[in-house]
């Protein structure tokens, strides 16, 4: 297939990448001229603005938008409102609050176009792993986009069937699914992250405590110096606890025990703080999700051990690099 990509930063270029490297078509365009040359390079074909790409697509067009949540996403979609025409598909696959895709679809159905929105897991090793997708939109344009989302899954790969599951349906099981109408997907990948922010915080403490069993406000029998990169190394082999977030640590530890190189000043990209918004409006106690974001912002006041080991983590899977304040 043929496909436009807006934003050629950590995911939107090797998106385009993966979808190069599968046999698509990639029409790419980025505010820096240099990144659309470099895609150029490797066999793409570059845009100098939207209206240029535009023209070169061939109808019914389909744009990804991988840009910023906010205004950066906001003003593109408007501007291609007024470019594209009747069937053609705009895809928003950035971290866009769910509540404002709900509106674009009503907004774009006005002019005869398609609006789908893909929340996208994978970070800066998407383009080797592939993505996990969360998609909302029209039956039948996320089904004539299938292509395009096949190609960027993962795959089957070597992950066993869930035992007892019959599903005829077998896109979850290559890593991207239909989750339902426009917000939908985004809704769903707003509580991925809002789980995320849990799971990242509970390592963190937990690697705190065994850092500080060595505090001298212990008794010297009950101080323990132990070897936090072994630690995680044998917790990634057969525990209930393993996963890619721990092997991430891991890999963090190997290089540096003590994260110097981490601030520990930890940012937070919107979507837990809408994932706690969903559950006030749905009277749903979300304990653990709202005591991590809660703790995001206490980091950037004063950092610990823990901050900075998710700070090595978002480096890890997103390549976010926190600025010290």
């Amino acid at each position: 297939m043929q496909i436009g990509i807006i934003g050629l930063g950590r995911m939107g270029a090797n998106i385009a990448r993966r979808l190069t490297r599968g046999g698509h078509d990639c029409v790419v365009f980025d505010r820096s001229a240099d990144t659309v040359q470099k895609l150029a390079g490797e066999g793409m074909t570059g845009a100098s603005s939207l209206e240029d790409m535009a023209g070169v697509l061939a109808g019914p067009r389909v744009f990804w938008v991988m840009l910023p949540a906010g205004d950066p996403t906001e003003e593109t979609i408007t501007r291609l409102a007024e470019i594209a025409q009747p069937g053609d598909v705009i895809i928003d696959g950035g971290n866009t609050f769910y509540k404002d895709d709900i509106r674009r679809a009503k907004e774009l159905a006005g002019r005869q176009l398609h609006y789908v929105d893909v929340g996208t897991s994978g970070g800066v090793w998407g383009l080797e792993r592939g993505y996990c997708m969360m998609i909302g939109g029209e039956t039948e344009t996320v089904r004539n986009l299938d292509p395009i989302f096949d190609c960027l899954a993962p795959g089957r790969g070597t992950i066993e069937r869930t035992r007892g599951r019959s599903a005829t349906d077998d896109r979850a099981e290559r890593g991207y699914i239909h989750a339902g109408p426009a917000g939908s997907g985004h809704f769903v990948k707003m509580v991925h992250n809002g789980i995320e922010y849990g799971l990242m915080q509970a390592y963190a403490e937990g690697f705190d405590v065994l850092k500080t069993k060595n505090s001298t406000l212990l008794k010297e029998d009950e101080r323990y110096d132990l070897n936090l990169t072994d630690i995680a190394e044998v917790w990634r082999r057969g525990s209930v606890i393993s996963s890619w977030l721990l092997d991430l640590t891991a890999e963090a530890l190997v290089s540096d025990q003590e994260l110097e190189k981490f601030s520990g000043h930890v940012a937070d990209s919107g979507e837990g703080r809408w994932t706690i918004h969903a559950a006030m409006e749905e009277a749903v106690p979300v304990n653990v999700l709202s005591a991590a974001l809660y703790a995001r912002y206490r980091s950037r006041e004063e950092h610990s051990y823990a901050d900075k080991l998710l700070s090595a983590m978002r480096f890890g899977f997103g390549g976010h690099v926190e600025i010290p304040q």
